[in-house]
């Protein structure tokens, strides 16, 4: 399987490292794995959802 390191998910995704390392440590990317201080994430992973945007959140009825 191929890998990509943050820093290319973070291009191919257009958000910054940092928010692929939360990604990866909260377990929210399937067959990301950590080489000790290195995390390695499938080249075919699709971005997690951002729940923080109004795109990434399900419409509330009130």
């Amino acid at each position: 399987m191929d890998y990509m390191t943050l820093k290319e998910a973070s291009e191919k995704w257009g958000v910054t490292p940092r928010r692929v390392n939360y990604y990866c440590a909260a377990g929210r990317i399937p067959g990301a794995v950590k080489m000790a201080t290195l995390w390695l994430i499938p080249k075919d992973a699709q971005k997690p959802v951002d729940g923080r945007t109004k795109q990434g959140r399900a419409l509330k009825h009130e």
